[in-house]
Formats: structure tokens, sequence, C-alpha cells
């Protein structure tokens, strides 16, 4: 999360908790807003930063994929009860 979403978060809490020391319903609800409005920055850069995780492991499943040795083989089905001579 950058320094700046964590000082805005900061100065929204810092705000709501003295409107709500005043009787200024208003004003209240109006620093709630604008810490809610905060918080979901907040949210927003932790999708962001799970969709990148997501989008990296996705790729390093790929080029693992890409680099499995697989070797096609012909088989043959040996039956057990046969003894041999």
């Amino acid at each position: 999360m950058s320094d700046e979403v964590k000082a805005e978060i900061k100065t929204a809490s810092d705000e709501l908790k003295e409107a709500r020391e005043g009787d200024n319903i208003a004003d209240i609800q109006a620093k709630h807003q604008a810490l809610m409005t905060a918080a979901m920055k907040l949210g927003e850069a932790i999708y962001a930063s799970q969709q990148d995780e997501a989008a990296t492991a996705d790729a390093a499943a790929d080029a693992a994929a890409d680099g499995d040795d697989v070797v096609d083989a012909d088989f043959e089905e040996v039956d057990g009860d046969q003894k041999s001579a």
C-alpha cells in the first residue's frame, strides 16, 4: 500500500474522531463518508495486489508446464499368470 493511501486513511480517521466530539451530525456523516472512500482505496490496492500475484503464479505455472520433459512411449501389457519357459 502506498504512503499516500495510508496518509489519506489516517487523516480521514483523525478528522472523523474530531467530528464525533462535536454535535454536528452532518459533519460526522461527511467525515465518515470520507473515511469510507479512503478505505475503499485500500481495498482496491489489496485486490490489485492479489490479481498481480495470481497473474505471476499463472505465468510461473505456464513456464513450468512448457519445461516438462514428456516422453511418449509404447507399452505392452504382460499377463502376470504366464510363466516363462
